[in-house]
């Protein structure tokens, strides 16, 4: 799966949030200053190529919606970082953020508790 870029990937959290929309309501969503319409258009079209968009025509226009749940993106972004920067090793990259961040404990016990909680489903 291709990597999206910062803009790419705005435009995805809005459509993976709105679930279908034309570029007028994408732009919608932004704060201002708004990107221009043809910003917007070109790169949904870019993310169409990239098969991460489909559509539907409507009227004179288009509805465009995503091909590829949030959660397989970020599933896949996620592993791309781990392999880059942790060497692919999950320890290591949750080590990393438990240390940047100043976890607290209890946040970590929580985190534990879900985690044996899905072990158990298997």
């Amino acid at each position: 799966m291709k990597q999206l870029t910062k803009a790419e990937e705005e435009i995805m959290q809005i459509l993976w949030d709105l679930g279908e929309a034309n570029v007028a309501s994408i732009i919608n969503k932004f704060s201002e200053p708004k990107p221009a319409f043809t910003t917007v258009s070109t790169i949904v079209r870019i993310l169409e190529s990239k098969d991460f968009v489909g559509y539907r025509k409507e009227g004179r226009g288009h509805i465009y919606f995503s091909k590829i749940e949030k959660e397989t993106y970020s599933n896949q972004s996620l592993h791309k970082l781990m392999d880059g920067y942790f060497q692919g090793s999950f320890q290591s990259m949750v080590s990393f953020f438990v240390r940047k961040n100043d976890i607290a404990t209890k946040d970590l016990e929580e985190i534990l508790e879900k985690i044996n909680k899905n072990e158990d489903k298997k």
